[in-house]
């Protein structure tokens, strides 16, 4: 499990993994993390894909209010299988697109902030369009998904000047543990919001926020330690000096090889399988709480909630143990990366098939999605992260053509469920579960077989190492 001697593979590849920051260089001594420039940048960024996915999730509850028996939006295709507690709803799901090389071009501050600008602004929209009909309802959530689609690749991209080696599972784990806690507050306000007001201000309030943090973003942020304005000299010359090694200078985009490299494909069929999964829970979840264990909107959507608070404890903890791996036990990157996506996509495929084995126990349906979905965080410190491992020069455009492939699942996953469970039946959802937890087991193999954890040659030019 440690680190090979530094060598060359019969195919060309370097296979030095172990975690020293550089090799035979003067490194910067580490800089503090309190009130660093890097950690404050992972913070503002934990408060976008936060609002991010609060805009994300927030119509699954608030359009068990915005629909009737009447409208076309939504079927009563309630299970008859459990104690009946309300009526039922159904999802609509927005989808994303690749951004990495855009962020390439512009800089990862600009195309993140207006891609979560565009994505608030329009949800403020959002009940007019639904006042017009499900045609604009279904083409604003399209627009959100042209500027939600873009922010992971740009974040990545920020990143790869940003992040030391050795504190990137923390760093990136921080930054996207806001998704998760996103989620968990969405839900549940959502529901609130709805019994207690309007659905219309669901959308209002969340789009508002989202404003104010884009304003905050293009204030304090920058895309690199050098044009940071406040940044210590410490700090910026301790990143860096800690990345000096593996960047390349490269003007041109190695697209040939970058499309061959084969541990590049072992991320997008990791990364492919795990969205099976997350989607499946994302937007189906809420309607296997109300349509099979038949919660009100406000439990559905605290309990629903319930899963996500987990992942987001996990992706932070993760993030804290994985750099500790490799930092002071000296594990080497591709042990860490395998090891941690094996749990976080292995662990959750257990137990989402055990969640379809208990029948109406509706305590022990929510434990056993919230350990599901929980594991799924170890994810975020494994393969999520190994773009920047590979190729930290081109991570934003790696995550660009992993993620145009993690969205298939996304756009055919709920639909396939949804042709699997015309009866809502609890046997109908357990193969629903079967199929996602297979995929799931499948990527985590085929990533353990093919992932790495080094620079790969054709992202570095001549006269760079390979050292992380």
């Amino acid at each position: 499990m440690r680190s090979p001697v530094p060598g060359q593979s019969p195919e060309g590849e370097k296979v030095s993994d172990s975690t020293p920051l550089l090799q035979g260089a003067p490194q910067a001594e580490a800089a503090p993390v309190c009130c660093s420039a890097r950690y404050n940048l992972a913070v503002l960024a934990f408060f976008g894909f936060f609002i991010l996915y609060a805009l994300r999730v927030n119509l699954s509850v608030a359009l068990v209010d915005m629909v009737d028996s009447n409208t076309t939006l939504a079927n009563n295709r309630t299970s008859k299988e459990c104690a009946e507690h309300s009526a039922s709803m159904k999802v609509i799901h927005n989808h994303t697109i690749p951004g990495g090389y855009v962020a390439s071009k512009v800089g990862g501050k600009l195309l993140l902030g207006f891609g979560i600008l565009g994505t608030a602004v329009f949800t403020l929209f959002t009940p007019i369009a639904a006042d017009i009909g499900v045609g604009a309802l279904i083409a604003l959530r399209a627009l959100e998904g042209l500027g939600e689609g873009v922010t992971f690749p740009a974040m990545h991209a920020m990143w790869s000047s940003w992040a030391p080696p050795l504190e990137r599972s923390k760093l990136l784990s921080i930054s996207y543990a806001g998704a998760q806690l996103g989620t968990v507050i969405s839900l549940p306000l959502s529901g609130i919001i709805c019994v207690y007001m309007d659905w219309t201000y669901v959308f209002y309030l969340f789009g508002i926020v989202g404003i104010i943090w884009f304003v905050l973003w293009i204030w304090l942020v920058s895309n690199t330690p050098e044009t940071h304005k406040t940044i210590s000299h410490q700090e910026k010359e301790y990143i860096l000096s800690s990345l000096k090694n593996q960047l390349s200078s490269q003007k041109s985009v190695p697209w040939i090889p970058m499309l061959k490299s084969l541990p590049l494909w072992a991320i997008v069929v990791a990364h492919f399988s795990y969205n099976w999964t997350f989607y499946t829970l994302l937007t189906l979840l809420p309607t296997y709480m109300k349509e099979i264990l038949r919660f009100n909107v406000q439990e559905n959507g605290i309990l629903s909630a319930v899963p996500y608070f987990g992942c987001w404890l996990c992706m932070l903890m993760s993030g804290q143990a994985a750099d500790h791996l490799r930092a002071k036990w000296n594990f080497s990157t591709v042990c860490v990366r395998k090891f941690f996506s094996l749990i976080g996509m292995i662990g959750p495929a257990v137990f989402l098939v055990a969640a379809g084995f208990i029948g109406c126990d509706y305590s022990l349906a929510v434990a056993f999605l919230t350990i599901s979905t929980t594991l799924g965080g170890f994810c975020s410190s494994g393969f999520s992260i190994n773009h920047l491992d590979i190729a930290p020069s081109y991570a934003g455009i790696l995550l660009g053509i992993t993620n145009s492939f993690a969205t298939i699942p996304g756009m055919i996953g709920p639909v396939i469920a949804k042709s699997l469970t015309p009866e809502n039946t609890i046997r109908e959802w357990q193969t629903v579960f079967w199929i996602a937890a297979a995929i799931n087991v499948f990527g985590a193999i085929f990533f353990t077989l093919f992932g790495k954890g080094e620079v790969q040659n054709w992202a570095l030019d001549d006269h760079h190492g390979h050292r992380n």
